[in-house]
C-alpha cells in the first residue's frame, strides 16, 4: 500500500463525491496527475503495473479514484467509462499556478487560461490517457436553503 499521509495525520474525509476513472497505465497516470496538476496520492492497491484501486486527493478538497482498465467478470455490468473518456472540473484558488505546473510538466493545454463570462478564471488540459481536466475558480452556485 502506497501512502503519502502519515498515520498520525490520517483521518477519513467527510462524505463527498469521488469521480472514478480507469486507465490503460494507471501507475503512469497517477504520477502525471501528481506531477502536472498537484493531486496527492493517498493510496494505491495492486501489484506491479496493475492498480485495483487508487485514491488521489485534491489539496483544496475532494479527489478522484482510479484503477487499471480490465475485463469485467462474466455476468457483471460493463464499466461505462473507457480510458481517456473522463472529464472533470477541479476548483482551485490559483489556476495560474496549476497552469504553470501543468505546462512545466509537459501537459497538453487544450484551452488557454481565460476569464469566463460568469467570473471564473479557467484553463483545460489533457492527460496522457486523453482525459480532459478543467481547472478554475468557479466553486458552483450557492445551494438553495433547506426547507
Amino acid at each position: 500500500m502506497d501512502t503519502n499521509v502519515p498515520a498520525s495525520d490520517a483521518k477519513t474525509p467527510p462524505p463527498q463525491v469521488w469521480p472514478s476513472l480507469r486507465a490503460r497505465d494507471a501507475r503512469a497516470l497517477i504520477r502525471f496527475l501528481a506531477d502536472a496538476f498537484g493531486f496527492q496520492e493517498v493510496v494505491a492497491y495492486g501489484e506491479g503495473d496493475f492498480v485495483a484501486h487508487a485514491e488521489l486527493a485534491w489539496p483544496e478538497g475532494g479527489g478522484v479514484m482510479l484503477g487499471s482498465d480490465r475485463p469485467e467478470p462474466e455476468g457483471s455490468d460493463i464499466w461505462p467509462g473507457r480510458p481517456g473518456g473522463f472529464t472533470a472540473y477541479v476548483v482551485t484558488a490559483d489556476p495560474d499556478a496549476v497552469h504553470a505546473r501543468a505546462v512545466a510538466a509537459g501537459a497538453r493545454i487544450t484551452t488557454a487560461l481565460h476569464e469566463t463570462d460568469y467570473g471564473s478564471r479557467d484553463f483545460a488540459a489533457a492527460d496522457p490517457e486523453g482525459n480532459r481536466w478543467y481547472f478554475g475558480t468557479y466553486p458552483g452556485s450557492p445551494r438553495p436553503a433547506a426547507g
